[in-house]
């Protein structure tokens, strides 16, 4: 076979069943159309979720950034509260020290910090239970030895209790 030869092979031969179907213009140009708007669709979602989780990252950075600095200002809520307990309620000093303390827990507070709920049952999830005591319900808090808060979600520092347990019979 000749160099010709060769080439004539390659090239398909024109006749009714070779023709190309002609494509629509007008069809080609809205699927392309439909495309770029899905794509662009997308994006503009793709952004939008972006901008939410940079915001909540934000916000939770912004909440737990000063965690630390209410932590060590918790210890001095406490110095408060263990003077207060034992001094004479009625005098100038215990009712200064209760306002500071107030003014303190007020601004903890607008920065999100909440205090836990000691009251009812254990809950582990909340509480730190140091010891039991016998009673005749089992998992109820009996005492505090602790305060605990959090801050939104997240706890800061448990409440740490004394847990009743239910006496066994003989």
């Amino acid at each position: 076979m000749t160099d010709k030869s060769k080439e004539m092979k390659d090239v398909p031969e024109e006749g009714p069943e070779t023709e190309e179907v002609q494509k629509d213009p007008v069809a080609e140009a809205n699927a392309k159309a439909e495309e770029y708007l899905d794509m662009a669709r997308r994006i503009q979602a793709d952004f939008d979720n972006f901008r939410k989780r940079s915001q909540k990252e934000k916000e939770d950075y912004k909440a737990f950034a000063t965690a630390d600095l209410m932590s060590d200002l918790l210890s001095i809520v406490d110095d408060f509260d263990r003077a207060l307990e034992h001094a004479d309620p009625e005098s100038d000093i215990a009712i200064g020290v209760n306002g500071i303390r107030k003014n303190l827990m007020k601004v903890l507070e607008s920065k999100g910090l909440k205090e836990i709920d000691a009251t009812g049952r254990f809950d582990p999830n909340f509480h730190e239970a140091l010891c039991t005591v016998e009673a005749d319900t089992d998992g109820d808090i009996a005492e505090v030895f602790q305060k605990g808060y959090c801050i939104g979600n997240r706890v800061l520092r448990y409440t740490k209790v004394k847990v009743t347990k239910k006496k066994q019979e003989e």
